[in-house]
């Protein structure tokens, strides 16, 4: 990557895969710049029941409450504000987030930004329209384990996960999730990780991503992730990395579900093997 050249990453996988733990690893890197999750995407793409806004490429209606909120209080860069127009095409609002991120971007002195928002996995189709040169980098991991730590979370902080999910829309949730990445497993734009390999090898991991970024390595990332965690994580809903990278394997599993439950996830996750899908 030529050192002048903006490259925006976008990090995506179903909730509680490990995304917030690779973007700690990755904000530790010196050159790369990242962000508490803007969810832009999410709120741009319209509604079911704005057919009309769908039909003309317009945003939906909720997205100028949400970048005013993000910008004033997350960011607390409310100038950056005055990039966004005032019709509500999608295109223009798309290139004026990019701007304001790059802008932030090149503050840090930095030329890598890398955006994470978990469910943005699921408008892949309106970054690749809209944003150019993007490359995503996904992260998987086993179906019991995400979804009994996203029913957790989203069952202890309903708020901020925009209510408790039900058990079988924890089981869609993964199963969508794991769905896309799989259509997109051998675009050369598109990278995935494995959770299990990136806590068991973080650093041989960590070198293969570093190289589909061209960047080089830097041993930092594996000391400071905590520190760049604490500007990224949301304790209030749950999210959080620990001091130490270890495997918890499937210990939420058998203590968040009865055997009843267990059985039922199991059942609905038989024939998704993750070794079929290409990953570091």
């Amino acid at each position: 990557m030529k050192n002048n050249s903006f490259q925006p990453f976008f990090l995506v996988g179903c909730s509680r895969s490990g995304t917030t733990f690779l973007q700690s690893l990755l904000a530790a890197h010196p050159q790369i710049s990242s962000f508490t999750e803007s969810h832009f995407y999410h709120f741009m793409a319209p509604l079911e029941y704005e057919p009309k806004r769908y039909a003309f490429n317009l945003a939906s209606k909720r997205l100028k409450p949400h970048i005013k909120q993000y910008f004033e209080q997350e960011i607390k860069r409310p100038e950056l504000l005055t990039y966004f127009p005032n019709l509500p095409i999608m295109r223009w609002h798309s290139n004026a987030f990019i701007k304001a991120m790059k802008c932030l971007t090149l503050e840090q002195g930095n030329h890598v930004f890398l955006e994470k928002t978990p469910d943005h996995i699921y408008y892949i189709s309106y970054i690749v329209k809209y944003v150019q040169n993007a490359k995503f980098i996904h992260i998987i991991r086993n179906g019991s384990e995400v979804i009994a730590s996203l029913y957790e979370a989203t069952h202890q902080y309903p708020q901020p996960w925009g209510g408790a999910r039900s058990l079988d829309l924890c089981i869609e949730n993964w199963l969508k999730a794991i769905e896309i990445t799989q259509q997109y497993m051998n675009y050369p734009n598109h990278i995935i990780v494995g959770y299990q390999n990136l806590v068991n090898n973080p650093e041989s991991t960590l070198e293969k991503l570093c190289e589909f970024m061209e960047l080089n390595f830097d041993k930092k990332m594996l000391t400071n992730y905590t520190k760049a965690s604490e500007k990224l994580t949301l304790q209030q809903a749950g999210r959080s990395v620990k001091n130490e990278i270890i495997n918890t394997g499937l210990n939420k599993f058998y203590t968040v579900f009865d055997e009843t439950q267990q059985q039922y996830v199991l059942s609905q996750i038989k024939n998704i093997n993750l070794e079929l899908i290409n990953q570091i």
